[in-house]
């Protein structure tokens, strides 16, 4: 049997996640001693330098709540986020909690945008079937599949509060905050974390 059906109906809720952070390159503190502008010369401006990275995220609800990784949002200036059907906006952080590594924030765009539906991860059995949902290495969304491994994954040093799903299907960079589907496309988890 094909998961083509669990995919088709998940996909459209992942979203792909760029954040960019100025950062402003510290002044030289030898900058204020005349011999050394002397020698080394007058200081160039200190632009600020942008970092941009990439993540995922799943929308919850159809008026733009989307969940996604703490670790993805944290240090962010500026969220956009592109939908699977192309359209992109921006994004504002509404809640963001280390301790569990779970980020809520927030797109405006006019109609009701495709929400995922919940699944029960207290029902999860090792040897289930899962879809794993996002935008590895930023190249589009992607899916790989696998099954959960182990449950109540616990003292790995990721987070306080840790509860994972453990599942061999492929997670790499930028699959951050996506979708862990069941073999009917509902979402029991968010990926979080590559822990080899």
């Amino acid at each position: 049997m094909g998961l083509s059906s669990a995919a088709q109906k998940a996909m459209p809720a992942v979203v792909n996640v760029f954040t960019s952070t100025v950062i402003k390159a510290p002044a030289h503190p030898f900058m204020d001693d005349p011999r050394f502008r002397f020698f080394f010369g007058e200081p160039g401006d200190n632009e600020p330098q942008s970092s941009s990275s990439l993540g995922s995220g799943v929308i919850v609800s159809s008026d733009g709540y989307i969940l996604t990784n703490h670790h993805v949002v944290e240090a962010a200036d500026q969220i956009e986020v592109a939908l699977s059907d192309g359209r992109k906006a921006k994004a504002h952080v509404i809640g963001s909690d280390p301790e569990t590594d779970l980020a809520v924030i927030k797109i405006e765009l006019p109609g009701n945008l495709p929400a995922i539906t919940f699944g029960h991860p207290e029902r999860a059995r090792v040897g289930d079937m899962v879809l794993a949902i996002g935008n590895p290495f930023g190249v589009g969304q992607t899916v790989t599949m696998g099954i959960i491994s182990a449950l109540k994954r616990d003292h790995l040093g990721l987070s306080t509060f840790e509860n994972f799903i453990q599942t061999d299907a492929a997670i790499n960079p930028g699959n951050s905050g996506g979708a862990l589907v069941d073999d009917n496309g509902n979402l029991i988890g968010i990926n979080s974390a590559i822990y080899s």
